[in-house]
């Protein structure tokens, strides 16, 4: 019987070498590099008004290819695809990130051009906040300044010295998600100028590991917006300082939605946040947002946890998010306990 057996599992690992043997890859691309991110989570939720509620989520999928042209290691073609939670319970699948990267085209810089990275958020989340799988920048957050998202149509020349680097990018405006209603808006002229205080600014950089000390001017100009047909415009000053034990930032911000009086989006406001990492695989985490608008519906939130690196590719984090309801007149003011995995591979 043991014979039996052992031949029967010679023969099969004999039989799944051959099939995977006839698998082939072609590829017009010289190397073809894949790579995904999982926000995977649990939710328990306190509302302002209303009962409680406890779901499960698959926060955020994203799918990554980049094609490697020529032998070239720096041009490629890149796309993403990321899921996304429709309101009716379907989770659709839409392009994140579709561009074409050259790199050096002038002295330092290369260029984006399809659907591309806006100048800050990617910046950020590298270098100031670096829990996007529990919460989004203070730029794009709901209850936060929720002025931009991430990505767009357009081009993006990208900038990178020792003690300098920058993103000046051209692009419809209305955001990868957002209707481009056929080019009758205008474009949107965006920008990121960040100095270097430790001459890292063209490496790329690893919190756990690496001490760096940025501060940044970023902004944009988007004339003729979707929203009411008038430009807006908001800009910024961010400044981030990190060592291997711990990392402190903060941003102000200020706009004029040109378009209307007393509008969610004119205001100003500002965030700080902060990590404390006792251990190479723990760390805690903070965070706290403002948000003055001139429809006096302030915005306010909090955000305290705790990370645990479990290995490489999976982080854990536990954490609460608080939106203040004295300072916050929307209906979801609540107390939300999330825990999440974080999955890199």
């Amino acid at each position: 019987m043991k014979k039996i057996m052992l031949s029967t599992l010679v023969a099969s690992t004999i039989i799944s070498s051959a099939v995977y043997a006839d698998v082939v890859v072609k590829s017009k691309a010289a190397t073809l590099k894949f790579n995904g991110t999982h926000y995977l989570g649990f939710v328990h939720k306190d509302p302002q008004t209303g009962d409680s509620s406890d779901y499960f989520e698959t926060r955020r999928n994203y799918f990554q290819v980049k094609a490697y042209m020529n032998g070239n290691t720096k041009d490629y073609m890149r796309i993403t695809m990321d899921t996304h939670n429709e309101g009716t319970g379907e989770i659709n699948v839409r392009l994140k990130y579709a561009y074409l990267y050259l790199d050096n085209i002038m002295v330092n810089t290369g260029i984006e051009i399809g659907q591309v990275h806006r100048p800050w958020i990617d910046y950020e989340e590298h270098h100031g906040w670096l829990y996007r799988s529990i919460a989004k920048t203070f730029i794009e957050e709901h209850h936060g300044a929720h002025f931009s998202n991430s990505a767009d149509k357009g081009i993006n020349f990208k900038t990178k010295t020792a003690n300098f680097s920058s993103e000046l990018a051209i692009v419809n405006g209305e955001g990868y998600h957002g209707k481009d209603n056929d080019g009758e808006n205008g474009l949107s002229y965006e920008w990121r100028l960040t100095a270097s205080l430790f001459g890292n600014a063209n490496k790329h950089v690893h919190s756990n590991h690496d001490t760096y000390g940025e501060v940044s001017f970023l902004g944009q100009y988007n004339t003729k917006t979707l929203k009411n047909d008038k430009d807006f415009v908001w800009y910024g000053v961010h400044a981030v300082y990190n060592q291997p034990d711990f990392l402190i930032a903060g941003i102000y911000v200020s706009a004029d939605d040109q378009g209307s009086a007393n509008n969610s989006t004119t205001g100003s406001g500002f965030s700080v946040n902060g990590e404390y990492r006792p251990t190479e695989d723990w760390s805690v985490l903070g965070r706290y947002d403002s948000f003055s608008a001139d429809d006096n519906k302030d915005r306010e939130e909090y955000i305290v946890g705790a990370a645990y690196k479990y290995t490489k590719n999976v982080k854990f984090i536990a954490n609460m998010f608080h939106i203040d309801p004295d300072t916050n007149t929307d209906d979801d003011a609540q107390n939300k306990y999330m825990l999440t995995a974080e999955v890199n591979w």
